[in-house]
């Protein structure tokens, strides 16, 4: 298995103490984790996409490039791209940049977001976002892959002759498709025949493996492979480890209470009783390390996937790096030796003559 941390960039008041980070701190913060993540190593860092208040993640691009700047080897992730409100010509030149500044190691998952606030923003209905991604990533592939590109849509002016600038550093910038709800997402990503990352965050296991299912039997469907299929998977979006499992529940009480009073959309609101029930039941990561290996492992037994991603929000600077070299140093290597993976095992494809940075 290979492992992502991920951050939507939540700046929210500690849940604990109290305290909140400015939002230069928190950009910091972001900062320090990537150069962790890399040191203690993860295989990839991820940034998400929101536009609005407690987010401040509104500029994917710019803050991977500023973690490209101050990492080496690490892979960069948008954990999602919100491809469904964003023009592709924007998308197309901003993360060709990025791949250039990053020396090739950018990997795009695209989605429609989980987030209401940002469709009037950018002049979109709820209604459409499923047509408008479609739409949307169809003229992406384009316009990376093809010069001179002339193009009619719904969802942007039309485009005569256009070839963006730069062109990307890799050969083929890898997309995978996020899934979180709907089979919608796993259809497209079926139709192209590209990996699949569940976000895996709020519901039961159920829930997850019927779209991770749908879309192994639609990649059949396309003439792909299915047993060729390649998924990430989140982890119900926190991680904390403690000594025991009755430990770690009360140790991230506060920290749960302070998220689930932040869901209000009603889509949003988890199926489970309590922390416990979740813990017990549910994706969320929370418990002794042998507690969270053998939840991985029986994730992986309905899901098959082959990358992890894990999140340390809201917790203490202080907490987020102990739990970070923690599940490194007791989690990490035994779910690398249980669960097999062909993910990122060689280095990107370059379209340009030379090495990467």
């Amino acid at each position: 298995m290979k492992f992502a941390l991920m951050s939507l960039m939540m700046n929210t008041p500690n849940a604990v103490t109290g305290e909140a980070f400015t939002a230069q701190q928190k950009f910091q913060n972001i900062l320090k984790q990537a150069a962790l993540a890399e040191q203690l190593g993860f295989e990839a860092y991820g940034v998400g996409e929101r536009h609005g208040a407690p987010f401040l993640s509104s500029s994917p691009p710019v803050v991977l490039t500023a973690i490209a700047a101050r990492t080496s080897r690490i892979r960069l992730l948008t954990t999602v791209t919100v491809l469904s409100v964003l023009d592709p010509v924007r998308v197309a030149e901003d993360y060709a940049t990025l791949d250039h500044l990053s020396g090739g190691r950018l990997e795009m998952i695209i989605g429609k977001g989980n987030f209401a606030q940002h469709y009037p923003l950018f002049g979109i209905t709820e209604a459409e976002q499923w047509e408008s991604l479609a739409e949307r990533y169809a003229l992406l592939k384009r316009l990376w892959s093809e010069e001179n590109v002339t193009w009619e849509g719904k969802y942007r002016p039309p485009l005569q002759n256009v070839t963006t600038q730069p062109r990307p550093f890799q050969k083929q910038i890898p997309v995978w498709h996020g899934s979180a709800s709907s089979t919608l997402s796993t259809e497209l990503a079926a139709q192209y025949g590209e990996p699949l990352f569940s976000s895996n965050t709020l519901h039961r296991q159920e829930k997850y493996k019927a779209l991770i299912d749908h879309y192994r039997e639609r990649l059949a469907y396309y003439g792909h492979d299915p047993a060729k299929a390649v998924i990430g998977a989140g982890a119900g979006g926190s991680l904390y480890l403690a000594n025991t499992t009755e430990d770690a529940i009360e140790r991230f009480r506060p920290y749960h209470q302070a998220f689930r009073a932040s869901l209000t959309q009603p889509h949003d609101i988890p199926p489970f009783r309590d922390l416990e029930d979740n813990v017990a039941n549910g994706p969320i990561l929370v418990g002794s390390p042998e507690h969270v290996i053998e939840k991985v492992l029986q994730y992986h037994e309905a899901f098959g996937h082959q990358v992890l991603t894990i999140s340390v929000d809201g917790l203490t600077e202080a907490e987020q790096a102990e739990q970070l070299e923690r599940f490194a140093a007791e989690v990490i290597p035994v779910l690398k030796r249980e669960i097999p993976s062909t993910v990122w095992e060689s280095g990107p494809l370059l379209q340009e003559s030379g090495s990467p940075l």
